[in-house]
């Protein structure tokens, strides 16, 4: 018989916990309406990569540095790094819907302006807070979803929700080609940053009817509001167990109460949790560079790799399209690649070995398109490499990277762990963004393989060694 305590809004105890409970449409529900931060992140990536050689097609940015292009692809991304750690550690304090609902709105506003206001400085000063408020996201959508899923569904209901990042990607390229193809001047670029306000729209209309975060509530002895909040979300039938609603006060050796480590700094934060904070950032940061760094200049390395198919008399901007068709090809590929994932995650493959095992895989990839560019080998062989680095890249280390954190992290410092990860990880994107264009000035494509293929490695050997050291801290196998 599961233990539960009788709510006092209910004539009767409820039927199941949280854990125990049954999947219904009200789970699907969270899950939808959190995966549309995910996807939204992506679509800001890949359309960014898309304005980015339109740009450099009208007379006005012609001759537009690569520093300015790396700022183009990046400010989003710094936004992100920023936002996530702002409202991780602010919704752990003051709650996560205010911040649920802040971020989209957020979002729609600076995407507007893009529109509205076409300047390149004014392009990058909204991408920054299109990626701020997106930071929040990142920070709150895992965290809804790991405290109200079933055990049993946890992996999966994560896994699902990630995957909104594939629809981001392939929405992103997708509509961008209709557009791109049915134009003849580049100078409307603007316009690519609709697709964003509309999603945006979407994603704050959709967290009108949603409530606070239930275990939030618990955490901070709001009792009542917390078992209320639990059937807004699930129903009368699902309640806390007993040991939720009377945890036991953590105490230090000495008998003494422990300080609470939702009020620890930054840097007493990473001491005290280190070797989680290494595990949950630096593959992920890793990862950023493979999703970010290639991903947004995908358009332009299929184009300096000879990947695209054109004819010879094609204008300019049709060049462009064509790339961006190959583009929403490859990343048709991030969807199974996720499916294929949480498939494996939910019948008990290791995160961590998952993780490891796709980043060398990655890596492999990666030389093989490098040496099959260098060697002159067919078109086929490069494009079919490249759609396997994004496979083994969506399989492990991007779904991974998000499915860990909510799940190594105590609950009370949940949002400021995830948020410090997330910011880590788009450290290493907005690295990744400004390194690849100095890179194909530097040394072409190749340079930019090589560099990537190392970095996949590093991912690979930091999961493998600090993916050991938090399984012996923690009881929870990953």
């Amino acid at each position: 018989m599961m233990s539960t305590v009788k709510s006092s809004s209910t004539s009767s105890a409820p039927r199941y916990t949280i854990a125990d409970a049954p999947l219904t449409w009200r789970h699907w529900w969270i899950a939808v309406v959190a995966s549309l931060g995910q996807m939204i992140g992506t679509m800001v990536a890949t359309v960014a990569g898309v304005i980015i050689p339109l740009m450099a097609l009208t007379s006005t940015y012609a001759h537009m540095s690569s520093l300015v292009q790396g700022l183009i692809g990046a400010a989003d991304l710094i936004g992100i790094m920023v936002g996530s750690m702002v409202f991780g550690r602010l919704s752990d304090r003051y709650g996560y819907l205010p911040f649920f609902r802040f971020c989209p709105a957020l979002v729609l506003v600076a995407s507007l302006v893009a529109v509205f206001v076409p300047n390149v400085w004014v392009l990058i000063i909204s991408l920054f807070v299109v990626g701020f408020g997106i930071g929040g996201e990142y920070s709150l959508d895992s965290d809804y979803t790991s405290e109200l899923m079933p055990a049993r569904y946890q992996l999966l209901m994560l896994g699902i929700v990630k995957s909104g990042a594939a629809f981001g990607n392939i929405l992103g390229a997708g509509i961008s080609f209709l557009l791109v193809a049915g134009w003849s001047n580049p100078a409307n670029w603007p316009q690519l940053m609709w697709t964003i306000a509309v999603v945006a729209a979407i994603m704050l209309l959709s967290r009108i009817y949603f409530f606070e975060s239930p275990k939030w509530l618990l955490c901070h002895g709001k009792k009542t509001k917390a078992v209320i909040a639990l059937h807004r979300f699930l129903g009368s039938s699902v309640g806390f167990s007993a040991a939720e609603l009377n945890p036991q006060p953590q105490q230090s050796a000495a008998g003494q109460s422990v300080q609470s480590p939702s009020r620890l700094g930054f840097f007493s934060f990473c001491r005290r949790y280190w070797d989680k904070v290494v595990l949950s950032g630096i593959p992920w940061s890793c990862e950023g560079l493979g999703v970010y760094g290639i991903g947004v200049f995908i358009p332009i390395l299929v184009m300096a790799l000879g990947i695209e198919h054109q004819s010879a008399s094609a204008t300019a901007i049709a060049g462009v399209a064509s790339s961006v068709k190959t583009t929403m090809w490859i990343s048709c590929i991030i969807l199974p690649g996720f499916l294929i994932g949480v498939w494996l995650a939910s019948h008990r493959v290791r995160e961590v070995r998952l993780q490891s095992v796709c980043f060398w895989a990655c890596a492999a990839s990666l030389l093989i398109l490098l040496f099959s560019y260098h060697l002159k080998w067919p078109v086929w062989i490069s494009l079919i490499s490249f759609m396997a680095f994004e496979l083994f890249l969506n399989i492990g280390p991007h779904l991974v990277t998000y499915l860990l954190p909510p799940r190594i992290y105590p609950v009370e410092v949940r949002g400021q762990g995830t948020g410090i990860a997330a910011a880590i990880g788009k450290a290493g994107a907005v690295a990744g963004v400004f390194l690849v264009p100095l890179l194909l000035k530097a040394g072409g494509g190749v340079l930019v393989l090589a560099f990537s293929a190392v970095i996949m490695a590093i991912g690979a050997i930091v999961t493998g060694i600090y993916g050991r050291r938090v399984e012996k801290l923690s009881d929870t196998k990953i």
